[in-house]
């Protein structure tokens, strides 16, 4: 795995981005004792400041959370530390997002330095994880899971109780369509919402672990009949999606499900918390794509987020590792569950919210990597956007889901050698 990891990194620098340095504030500390972070998660102001005063509160170091805009965040973090600016401690993009900065040396490793991570699972540290050395370069932060929300008190005026075939799932859908109820929330107009949508739908038809032990070692497993099948899949739900959904925007459909105007929402689990921000009087509860065959638990695609790493040219490290020495403690992994309403992968969390408890529930019940994310953005082009990009054209007529899927193999056998990312789990 070592050689072909080599060269997977030597694509990866040779595709890298290639930015000015552009203004991003001071230098890489925060100054006047002060310790930086940064974030794509702009909704997360009010829960770290609860967090970070608790931090300070016991070792009297204050760290202050600047969140970007989550498109944009990529881009203006690798600037910053082109010039040797940015955040002491930032928020980084897990498996092959992670690799570029790891791989030009704006990270600190975090073996032996932070003691805690030994206790995480290696699945969960996979995503912090540099393939040319296997050393780990960030405290990872949540385990995110994919999953059908649904609006309790919408499925109670109509009848339906939780699907628990796909046949049951279809006919509740049937039923609020006719009813004048948008049975879906989800759309096309930003292609990386869409191989989520595949992941839920498609999960199961592709065969879940078992193929993706097969495509790891053979990308033509993409053409093949059950990844065709789990592309149709998607065009079979169409039409119980809002209008016209190529030009439905994630925005869109979260402002549908969250003003109670759709029964269905398809996502992540970080949705959880901003449903109940957004609309404390919301009722809602979450479950896997029922399967087509039998009535056993459904298959739940997951993913590590991403991680806290610490800056390497950080002004102060000293303080900067004890941040993140706090966010690998089981402390932070309960405030972060409490608060945020997510999966922390800190050992030893409890999850209280009886929404969160049902996702993690169902996870450890049946779940799978998300495949794209997990195994096929070590490269460019990298396989959400393939994807992404071919179920937009399917969406809008302009491909089939053998297209779709002879696109999606084409693309990442550009780049992906096969067998060099097996040992990369989700777990």
């Amino acid at each position: 795995m070592r050689a072909c990891a080599r060269v997977l990194c030597g694509v990866l620098a040779a595709a890298g981005l290639v930015l000015g340095v552009l203004g991003c504030g001071g230098g890489a500390s925060g100054g006047e004792g002060v310790i930086t972070v940064w974030s794509w998660r702009t909704e997360d102001v009010a829960a770290y400041q609860k967090i970070f005063a608790e931090f300070e509160e016991e070792t009297g170091i204050k760290a202050e959370f600047k969140p970007y805009k989550n498109t944009e965040y990529d881009t203006i973090l690798e600037t910053a530390l082109k010039g040797g600016k940015g955040p002491d401690v930032m928020q980084l993009r897990a498996y092959g997002g992670l690799q570029p900065l790891a791989d030009a040396g704006y990270l600190v490793p975090l073996d032996g330095k932070v003691e805690r991570l030994d206790e995480f699972s290696e699945q969960a540290l996979d995503g912090a994880r540099r393939l040319e050395d296997g050393r780990i370069y960030g405290v990872p932060f949540a385990i995110q899971t994919l999953q059908v929300f649904y609006n309790k008190r919408i499925f109670e005026e109509h009848g339906l109780e939780e699907p628990r075939t796909y046949r049951e799932f279809v006919a509740a859908a049937e039923r609020l369509e006719e009813a004048g109820v948008t049975p879906i929330a989800a759309g096309g107009r930003d292609i990386w919402t869409l191989p989520i949508l595949h992941s839920v739908v498609g999960a199961e038809v592709y065969g879940g672990d078992r193929f993706v032990d097969q495509v790891l070692e053979d990308t033509s497993a993409f053409t093949g009949p059950r990844f065709v099948e789990s592309v149709a899949a998607v065009r079979e739900i169409l039409p119980y999606l809002p209008e016209d959904p190529a030009g439905v925007s994630y925005t869109d459909t979260q402002v549908l499900f969250t003003q109670e105007r759709a029964a269905m929402f398809i996502g992540g689990s970080w949705e959880a918390g901003y449903f109940r921000s957004t609309n404390p009087d919301l009722r809602f509860g979450t479950f896997p794509m029922p399967p087509r065959q039998g009535s056993g638990p459904g298959l739940v695609s997951a993913f590590v987020d991403g991680s806290y790493g610490v800056n390497a040219a950080s002004d102060d490290k000293k303080a900067a590792l004890r941040l993140v020495e706090f966010m690998a403690s089981e402390r932070f992994g309960q405030m972060f569950a409490d608060e945020l309403k997510q999966i922390s992968p800190v050992p030893g969390v409890e999850f209280r919210d009886p929404v969160l408890r049902g996702m993690v529930s169902d996870y450890e019940a049946n779940h799978t990597p998300y495949l794209l994310l997990v195994y096929f953005r070590y490269g460019d082009p990298s396989g959400t956007d393939l994807l992404g990009q071919g179920l937009q054209n399917m969406m809008l007529g302009k491909a089939t889901p053998r297209q779709v899927a002879e696109s999606l193999r084409r693309g990442v056998s550009q780049w992906y050698e096969p067998g060099m990312l097996r040992e990369v789990s989700v777990g």
